[in-house]
């Protein structure tokens, strides 16, 4: 099955960009995580952080 694969992805034109694109997508997500994790306010961190803790839902569909 792998040299199959390994086979395949030899013929594709530029195929070794395909890991050094996805690690660049992968390392930008978490900086831009990290930089939400950074700047987020106190006050909507703790609403969320309560969210589960709330005894009535707040869906106004459910009865």
């Amino acid at each position: 099955m792998m040299k199959f694969v390994k086979n395949y992805m030899e013929t594709i034109d530029g195929v070794a960009s395909y890991p050094m694109i996805s690690l660049l997508i992968f390392f930008v997500f978490f900086v831009v995580l990290f930089w939400w994790v950074l700047t987020a306010s106190r006050q909507h961190i703790r609403e969320m952080s309560e969210l589960p803790l709330e005894d009535e839902p707040t869906n106004t569909l459910q009865k």
